[in-house]
């Protein structure tokens, strides 16, 4: 019966792929709508910036796909009204087709509990964006934070992604700020950094466990 245990324990182990893409050449990537700086490092990290435009824009990472898994960053967005669109775009069938996990930062402290609600966001494009599913399920695909994040600073953001759920957590919290399940049937996909309309975006130490 040990035998049997520990061989399942090594199949499960040999299942799971760890990677942590190069994030340090602008030529890994694919821009959607958007230019890319590789600012520098910290924490001896290379940090990607999204400058703003009008709609939507991706940074596909090259030869990288994504079905379920783990997926981890570090983002910097700021405190500006409706300027602030922060996140991560996976299972991508193309540039407009795949699911999204963003924060608005400019929601993170909000004095109105309708705007702080609206601090992290699921979207399944390019039918189910934000204004379909808060009109059709208000409340259900967005919601607060559990706990305190300054909107102008690093954070941490641990998206668990399977078939049943999409789960959302931020910095060491142990509870999600966001559970959904998923919209569409998951398939293999391009996974890449998102921000959203008239918005710029910082990103580093991106790293992926693939199930």
């Amino acid at each position: 019966m040990i035998i049997c245990f520990n061989c399942i324990s090594l199949f499960t182990v040999a299942q799971t792929q760890i990677i942590k893409p190069d994030l340090s050449k602008k030529t890994n990537f694919i821009l959607v709508n958007r230019e890319l700086t590789i600012i520098g490092n910290e924490d001896q990290k290379s940090v990607i910036h999204l400058d703003a435009k009008p709609n939507d824009g991706v940074a596909w990472i090259n030869d990288v796909n994504f079905k379920t898994g783990i997926i981890e960053f570090d983002v910097q967005g700021k405190d500006v009204l409706q300027q602030s669109f922060v996140g991560i775009a996976f299972c991508g069938i193309n540039d407009s087709t795949f699911e999204s996990i963003y924060f608005r930062p400019f929601n993170f402290q909000s004095t109105d509990p309708v705007r702080k609600s609206h601090a992290v966001q699921y979207v399944s494009l390019p039918k189910y964006d934000w204004m379909v599913l808060r009109q059709t399920h208000p409340d259900k695909y967005e919601n607060a934070l559990k706990s305190i994040v300054d909107p102008g600073k690093w954070f941490h953001a641990r998206i668990v992604v399977d078939a049943d759920f999409i789960t959302v957590f931020v910095n060491d919290d142990k509870e999600p700020s966001l559970k959904v399940k998923p919209i569409a049937n998951l398939a293999p996909g391009k996974i890449g950094f998102w921000v959203g309309n008239n918005s710029d975006g910082n990103f580093k130490n991106l790293s992926i466990i693939k199930n």
